[in-house]
């Protein structure tokens, strides 16, 4: 990467940074006013009826930051896999940044291991805050060594066939999210994450990821 770019790249993570950040700032206080009113002695499963109009409008609020860190980081970006790369880097950023603001201002979780409900699109997600937080830094360290690489003769480019097991290890974590979602919604307490469903996920998408970067960097053959 040449001078130039590489201070353009670093103006840009520190912006991108400056703006997750800021974005999770947001969310968590939105999480605190939830909380506040619908958890007024603490958060903790069961989880209570939340009225139709209020559980839409979180359905909209959740698809709206997704929209609005995807528009942002594909600004002035000079392809698909760049602006992906920014993506996954704000993405991260943001997610774990919003359990940080969260531990300031609630003093919770008060542990890594304590349930959450990480997502409501299309059905709850539940699982311990540890394990969005492990793939919030696989996806900071991928998006990075994608950057890093981008403006040179050969940046690190995933095949349609890594991009397929990357969809297939993200299904199978999301799938790990989901086990225990009819339950939650039924009223009851969540328990045994299937932190090994989880594992194969972050095992298959590490690997994918550390072959194809192998393959640039000339430690492996490349068949492809």
């Amino acid at each position: 990467m040449p001078g130039s770019g590489l201070i353009a790249f670093k103006k840009s993570l520190i912006l991108f940074s400056l703006f997750a950040v800021a974005m999770a700032f947001l969310e968590s206080t939105v999480v605190v006013y939830l909380r506040e009113i619908f958890y007024p002695h603490g958060f903790k499963f069961p989880l209570v009826d939340i009225p139709p109009k209020i559980y839409i409008i979180e359905l909209g609020r959740e698809f709206a930051t997704i929209v609005m860190i995807w528009t942002v980081s594909g600004i002035q970006v000079k392809n698909r896999r760049e602006w992906f790369a920014f993506f996954a880097f704000n993405f991260a950023v943001w997610d774990i940044w919003y359990y940080i603001w969260l531990k300031i201002m609630l003093g919770w979780p008060t542990s890594l291991l304590e349930w959450d409900v990480l997502f409501l699109i299309p059905i709850p997600w539940i699982g311990p805050v540890l394990a969005p937080i492990l793939v919030s830094v696989a996806l900071i360290l991928a998006a990075l060594v994608i950057l890093r690489f981008e403006g040179t003769p050969r940046p690190l480019t995933l095949t349609k066939r890594d991009w397929l097991l990357e969809v297939l290890a993200g299904a199978i974590i999301i799938g790990s999210f989901l086990t225990q979602s009819g339950e939650i919604a039924a009223g009851e307490v969540p328990y045994n994450y299937p932190w090994w469903i989880f594992s194969i996920g972050m095992a298959l998408g590490l690997t994918v990821f550390m072959i194809r970067y192998m393959k640039r960097s000339g430690i492996a053959s490349d068949p492809d």
